[in-house]
């Protein structure tokens, strides 16, 4: 285990990515995929929220790397492959994910929806895979909070 690189989302790729964050997208690489959805569809809440979010964006870079889980796969190349070339599946392929990478290769990213599963999907996908490389399987993410979710089950 590489302990010198404790960082799994970088601020600065961050930052770049503010500027588009009307569309969400720093929400989506931070782990956010609900709230990125939500400025996806109101344009940051109506740049209201975009301009906030210039200020949580150290915060949400810090919640990352403890939500997520540093290792093999990058996870700043694996977003890269993923905006740019995701359609292509060369997110899929870098994963090591090559039937379903042939599969989003023949159908453009299964015709666009499964490019978008994965927008909200893989940061989870790439802490899973660095988490059972280094034997820590799924009880390396614990589940967040949920209101709905009873304390005694």
């Amino acid at each position: 285990m590489n302990m010198e690189r404790d960082s799994t989302h970088n601020l600065i790729v961050g930052y770049i990515l503010w500027i588009f964050g009307f569309l969400g997208a720093h929400r989506f690489y931070f782990g956010r995929p609900i709230s990125g959805t939500i400025w996806f569809f109101t344009l940051g809440l109506l740049f209201i929220g975009w301009i906030v979010d210039l200020f949580l964006l150290p915060k949400m870079a810090r919640e990352a790397d403890i939500r997520f889980i540093p290792g093999r796969i990058d996870f700043t190349l694996a977003w890269v492959l993923l905006v740019f070339f995701g359609v292509f599946g060369l997110h899929r392929f870098y994963l090591g994910k090559w039937l379903t990478g042939i599969l989003y290769l023949c159908t453009l990213g299964l015709f666009g929806i499964g490019y978008i599963y994965d927008l909200c999907t893989l940061n989870n996908q790439i802490t899973l895979i660095n988490g059972k490389e280094q034997g820590r399987g799924l009880a390396a993410c614990p589940p967040l909070p949920s209101p709905a979710r009873g304390r005694g089950a």
